[in-house]
């Protein structure tokens, strides 16, 4: 069937009466978007609800997927021990999204600490659902430390399982924004919460969810906020959807920030493969699907822009999957014809040549994310203070030994780092008497 809507919610636990005893009088607006989103999903009757919780046990590098016959909602922990049910899991998604990822060596693991019950950040939301709707069975998933665009990709996947399946389904994606928000609130105030806070709103309200990707961990971290990861495996299951998006409430009487968001799904995106949106990383992306699934080395297209037909230039391609590097090979100076024969070429060597990796098997292709950089002419360095890692790659050599580094790489911040790396590339030392150049890229993502 499909993926229905996808909702952000928060988790204060006072929200709930028998815990607030009155405090929750305080954060009205987020109690009445709550009941807002139950009547929706009891309109929609999905067959599973997928939550997202941030507070689950969990580990650093792998997601986590508890499973079992029953599930407790029990707030005893919490002075409310008469408000308690049970919910039962999806044996079948579960079991789908457990073969899925074990294929594509996706980092989702079912060990770890079964709890007795399910965490605050988990029941809230069920608590106001179960008061409207009760047919659903339940999937958890709980964060990991892993990249951003890590938990993009596992939305992405999860969503991959949600098109397969003939249920219907709804995503929870809970988290709190800062905790950061008053200089009398329980973690005090910074510039950074706010921020945080102000700028996830106006993300929501514009619509143009991908920016949730821009934050930096270190801004994160200052702005103390527990809800991103959660938020951005939910954008990577709607990013194949068109969808309806209406934020719903955001408050932060306590001095952590409340929001509340709805995405109801309209219907379902052309895959970006079949575009040629960018002409650059759609030439690489067919060049290695064929060669993977057929070992066909692809005709290069007519109708390609003219300065990849007639334009020469050395061409990196570089493969990702979940975030992490997969792959990366490339040309320094022109060899082919064409910077269409240089992609062509080098996208072939990335996906099975990189002696730093296996070939890239089929079952690997849709979680691939390809980039090309194409290379300007270097220039000589005389001085490091004319480097700067965003924006120059570099190139040092010593006779036949070269060592190239690409701009922009996530972890090098500064050019030491940057020649450092590029230099045992060459198989040099800072001793040697190595020449070195920098250089810009046109880099297609």
């Amino acid at each position: 069937m499909a993926l229905k809507a996808a909702f952000i919610v928060p988790h204060p636990p006072l929200i709930i009466p028998e815990i607030g005893k009155g405090q929750e009088k305080e954060i009205k607006k987020t109690i009445n978007a709550y009941e807002e989103v139950a009547d929706e999903i009891a309109e929609i009757k999905p067959d599973t609800i997928i939550i997202i919780t941030p507070h689950a046990y969990s580990y650093f590098d792998y997601f986590r997927m508890p499973f079992g016959n029953k599930a407790l909602v029990d707030f005893s922990d919490y002075g409310a021990k008469e408000v308690k049910f049970q919910v039962s899991y999806d044996d079948d998604f579960i079991k789908s999204m457990k073969d899925a990822t074990k294929k594509a060596g996706f980092p989702l693991t079912t060990e770890g600490k079964q709890e007795n019950h399910l965490d605050h950040a988990t029941a809230i939301p069920l608590y106001f659902i179960n008061k409207k709707y009760h047919d659903f069975q339940i999937v958890l998933f709980s964060l990991s430390g892993l990249p951003l665009q890590t938990h993009f990709d596992f939305g992405s996947l999860i969503e991959n399982i949600i098109s397969e399946s003939e249920k219907d389904f709804v995503i929870i994606a809970s988290g709190d924004l800062s905790h950061k928000l008053k200089k009398d609130g329980p973690y005090g105030l910074s510039k950074e919460g706010l921020e945080f806070d102000e700028k996830f709103i106006e993300i929501i309200k514009s619509g143009d969810l991908m920016k949730l990707m821009d934050f930096s961990d270190d801004f994160l971290r200052k702005a103390a906020e527990c809800g991103l990861r959660s938020f951005v495996i939910m954008l990577g299951a709607l990013s194949s959807y068109d969808y309806e998006k209406n934020l719903l409430s955001y408050e932060g009487p306590f001095g952590v920030g409340y929001a509340i968001a709805s995405f109801i799904v309209k219907n379902k995106k052309l895959p970006i493969i079949n575009t040629k949106h960018n002409p650059y990383v759609y030439l690489a992306q067919l060049t290695i699907e064929n060669y993977v699934k057929f070992k066909k080395v692809i005709k290069k297209p007519d109708d390609l822009p003219e300065e990849m037909l007639n334009g020469r230039s050395g061409v990196f391609v570089s493969l990702k999957k979940f975030g992490q590097l997969r792959g990366c090979i490339g040309t320094i100076e022109p060899i082919m014809d064409s910077i269409a024969d240089e992609i062509i070429r080098n996208a072939i060597s990335s996906a099975t040549e990189d002696p730093r990796f296996s070939p890239v098997k089929e079952n690997e292709l849709d979680a691939l994310e390809v980039s090309v950089d194409v290379l300007m002419k270097a220039t000589p360095v005389i001085s490091i203070n004319e480097l700067d890692v965003n924006k120059y790659g570099i190139i040092v050599s010593k006779g036949y030994r070269k060592g190239l580094l690409l701009p922009n790489i996530e972890g090098i911040d500064d050019p030491k780092m940057q020649i450092e790396i590029a230099l045992r590339k060459a198989g040099l030392s800072e001793d040697d008497n190595y020449y070195l150049e920098k250089f810009e890229v046109i880099r297609h993502k």
